[in-house]
């Protein structure tokens, strides 16, 4: 590896030590419907935001609540301490699309027609109210 190469991973490496998030990878829903219930918990409160989810009918989530769970067991163990209540807020939350998968269903008159099963990547962080009080 090259020096700038290298200088600029350990940056990247250093930058996100003070960075607390979770990903999902390759959840097996489509991107529209995970954006659906990530629009719903964008920038509230953790608490709010477990509560919305915990009760949403929605498939999606379930996942995102044992991921934003994940990323607030990722605060306490960097912090080295509990999360109180009201503290944290999801900052950033973005659903990317994951591989597809190319699947071909019988059609009338030997066609077939394509089935797309889509996948997605979920990337959710955490801050603190009064960390980001701090760099305003």
């Amino acid at each position: 590896m090259g020096a700038r190469k290298r200088i600029s991973a350990e940056k990247r490496k250093e930058a996100r030590k003070s960075m607390y998030f979770a990903s999902l990878r390759n959840i097996p829903t489509s991107p529209r419907k995970m954006r659906l219930v990530a629009d719903m918990i964008r920038g509230m409160e953790v608490d709010k935001a477990l509560g919305v989810l915990k009760f949403s009918t929605k498939e999606a989530s379930n996942r995102l609540e044992k991921l934003l769970r994940s990323a607030i067991a990722s605060w306490e163990q960097k912090n080295e301490r509990k999360a109180e209540s009201g503290e944290l807020f999801i900052s950033r939350i973005f659903v990317d699309e994951g591989a597809t998968l190319k699947r071909m269903r019988p059609a009338p008159q030997g066609r077939g027609y394509r089935i797309r099963k889509r996948s997605n990547h979920v990337t959710l962080f955490v801050d603190s109210k009064n960390n980001n009080g701090d760099q305003n």
